[in-house]
């Protein structure tokens, strides 16, 4: 079975059984419980794998940490040693595997969830100590709690809320056991890479269970996809000030690796204001073993900026769209805002400078707005807009099909730009010139009310874009793309509606001469006009025979 359809039918298969057992709670707390579960057995197995290493070494007298039974009185003796052994943390931390202490490991979660209350539990930790069982939920939040207390990486990262849900104890037992369900083993994939892939696939499915509310913590996969493809993040800084649950950061991933790029050669700074999903968020990067930087707490971005100094080389966002009254606490001569104050209205353009102070003089910037934000007006907002442009800001702008999203309808465009258009590696001077391009054609129905891309849609836009910065095998396309001059943008009042600028695309001639056309189409449509006369007496007759006249 290849990857693709190994973790297609594992992702079905678990959220359909997790979906059963939600009954009536939440959607938005039961992600919670599902998810803090995940992270538990995501950090236990990797504990386990490790202790299984550690095992084979004490054994393997050709390795250093080989325990040689002749030095022990019995074999007995030497088991025991090794027992010890692997009770030392330092085992496991010189490897950057998290230390779980007996009673946070998911074996004690499964073999104990569904005992009485007031039940002794005996927790072999080095020392045995007695634990009394009070709730499920209570042993999941000790659990967690024991694991957070010795592995301060993971400080205030953990949901410790599983006593305060109001979800049946038997149902938690259910989830435990089928999480436990997950194989970790494939014969190309990692663990981390399979949970993690359950973790996000998680994330979207609960993002369309909350609907409206989902959308403050996941964008979807394929429009994260086409910024990550277009700026290609393959090392340096890496800044996303409203991260949700870090889906930017995970497409990043994806794409260094797709590419053999090196982890190491990224850094990872993030900024979040709802403290559950900052949690979401930090626990998303552990369990693909990112190392991450998302600020002292969870804080507002315009009145608590994490990362005052950062100057990112890549900024990546979706930010809340057209956000009211974000302005309190903000002075209106803050440094950020260097192209215009944003209106109070509106946080469209105080989100785009705020990454535009943080940007990297040779970064590149990708961010979600509303389409109003290229066009409108109002307040400053039209200032702001042509001071990007004469400053030569804007680089490339694309209009988004609708339906794209699980929380609104609100048409969406992408914003990129960069502080440096001159030529430079392979990348040809692109002073004075912005790409439209107009991808409202792409996609496709993948449900009722969603849309989505398909690969080659996103192939198509981010190799639109790659060859207009590489100045090579470049053609405008009517209806699709444009390069356009800042005195051509200029002309059209500084709007940055890519229809403007590309136009209709050209329809194909079909060789049929028009007065033929016209005549087999009138032809045709008389046709059914008649059967429609037929139906409608049909209709009557049936309605009468009901004893309804209409």
């Amino acid at each position: 079975m290849s990857e693709q359809e190994f973790l297609q039918n594992l992702e079905k298969k678990l959220w359909n059984a997790a979906d059963k057992l939600r009954s009536t709670l939440d959607a938005a707390q039961y992600k919670h419980a599902v998810l803090g579960l995940l992270f538990i057995k995501y950090v236990s197995d990797a504990f386990d794998i490790r202790r299984q290493e550690l095992i084979e070494q004490f054994q393997d007298e050709n390795h250093d940490y080989y325990l040689d039974p002749a030095d022990f009185a019995s074999e007995v003796e030497c088991q025991e040693e090794i027992a010890v052994e692997l009770e030392v943390r330092d085992y496991y931390t010189e490897k950057n595997v998290f230390w779980v202490p007996a009673l946070g490991r998911w074996a004690n979660l499964q073999d104990n969830a569904k005992l009485p209350p007031g039940t002794k539990i005996e927790i072999k930790n080095g020392k045995t100590t007695t634990y009394e069982m009070r709730s499920v939920g209570r042993l999941i939040d000790d659990a967690l709690d024991a694991i957070e207390k010795d592995n301060p990486k993971l400080k205030r990262v953990l949901n410790k809320s599983y006593g305060r849900l109001q979800i049946d104890p038997a149902k938690l037992g259910e989830l435990i056991d089928l999480i436990a369900t997950i194989p970790f083993k494939h014969a190309s994939l990692q663990a981390k890479d399979i949970l993690g892939h359950v973790y996000e696939y998680f994330l979207g499915q609960f993002a369309l269970a909350e609907g409206k509310k989902g959308g403050q913590f996941y964008t979807p996969k394929s429009i994260v996809s086409l910024i990550v493809e277009m700026l290609q993040p393959f090392s340096g800084r890496v800044y996303d000030p409203a991260m949700g649950s870090g889906g930017f950061f995970v497409q990043s991933e994806q794409f260094i690796k797709e590419h053999g790029g090196k982890l190491g050669n990224v850094s990872i700074y993030g900024q979040e204001y709802n403290h559950t999903t900052w949690q979401l968020a930090a626990m998303n990067m552990v369990i693909r073993g990112l190392d991450f930087n998302f600020g002292k707490e969870p804080a507002n971005t315009f009145t608590n900026d994490q990362h005052p100094d950062l100057r990112a080389d890549f900024v990546m966002a979706n930010p809340p769209f057209n956000m009211k009254e974000w302005d309190t606490g903000v002075k209106d001569d803050d440094p950020r805002w260097h192209y215009g104050k944003p209106p109070s209205g509106n946080a469209n353009f105080a989100w785009l400078q705020h990454m535009l102070y943080h940007l990297a003089p040779g970064g590149s910037m990708g961010l979600l707005l509303a389409n109003g934000s290229m066009s409108s007006n109002t307040n400053t907002e039209g200032d702001i807009r042509r001071a990007l442009v004469e400053h030569d800001l804007v680089e490339c702008m694309v209009a988004l099909p609708g339906q794209l999203f699980t929380n609104t309808q609100i048409p969406a465009c992408i914003w990129f730009l960069t502080r440096n258009k001159k030529a430079r590696g392979n990348l040809a001077d692109r002073s004075g010139k912005v790409l439209f391009i107009d991808a409202r054609n792409l996609g496709y129905m993948k449900d009722r009310v969603l849309r989505d891309f398909k690969p080659e849609d996103i192939q198509k836009v981010a190799d639109t874009f790659h060859v207009w910065q590489q100045g090579e095998d470049y053609a405008d396309e009517a209806g699709f793309c444009c390069s356009a001059t800042l005195e051509e943008i200029k002309k059209h009042d500084f709007v940055l509606t890519p229809g403007r600028y590309v136009g209709a695309a050209d329809e194909v001639e079909d060789g049929e001469p028009f007065a033929e056309k016209m005549a087999r189409l009138t032809t045709q449509l008389q046709e059914q006009f008649a059967r429609s006369s037929e139906l409608e007496g049909d209709i009557k007759r049936n309605l009468a025979g009901l004893g309804y006249d209409c």
